[in-house]
């Protein structure tokens, strides 16, 4: 991103070179946890992921420490940001045989594990090759998980099912827990 509040400085009118510019909000410090939304917005349940970051969005702004993504139905161009992070927590449908709406979180070689166990459908796939993009260069986060929901129904449709709508605060606390245990471990 290209910060445009602070553009470069001409010389002063007596010609002597400008001093730094002053601090901006691009000089802050750079959040180190990413939490990264997937799913496809027009399929019910598969929309689960957009709807926790945007119950997120209270905590993240009160945190510089979290950046949230929609990474929808993913891209290689998240391979970036995931690089970047010291800490990701991916939030999707995930199907774990368990009732709707049931959460569960899965870290490190669990969510691996998943991920690769469950790939049926195009963004699990491509998150596992992101993935393993990470392990190429190495910088896949050491400290991952999976929040995963229990779809009820992936189908065409804007809203999520009521079972997967319920569940929507329960992830966001255990997001929140995640957070403080991977904070008090550090």
């Amino acid at each position: 991103m290209i910060d445009q509040s602070n553009p470069p400085r001409d010389a002063d009118v007596d010609g002597a070179e400008p001093g730094p510019a002053p601090l901006s909000d691009a000089d802050a410090a750079v959040p180190t946890t990413l939490i990264l939304g997937l799913g496809n917005v027009l399929l019910t349940d598969e929309a689960v992921g957009a709807a926790v970051l945007a119950a997120l969005e209270p905590l993240a702004t009160a945190d510089p420490d979290l950046l949230l993504l929609d990474g929808g139905t993913l891209s290689f161009t998240l391979a970036g940001p995931i690089a970047e992070a010291a800490r990701l927590i991916v939030v999707d449908a995930a199907r774990m045989d368990q009732p709707p709406g049931s959460v569960r979180v899965l870290e490190g070689a669990a969510m691996d594990a998943q991920l690769s166990k469950h790939a049926n459908n195009v963004h699990e796939v491509s998150l596992s090759d992101l993935f393993d993009i990470a392990r190429l260069t190495d910088s896949l986060p050491a400290r991952r998980a999976l929040v995963g929901i229990e779809p009820e129904r992936v189908d065409w449709g804007s809203e999520l099912t009521p079972a997967v709508a319920a569940a929507v605060p329960a992830a966001v606390a255990q997001i929140q827990d995640l957070l403080a245990r991977w904070r008090a471990e550090t």
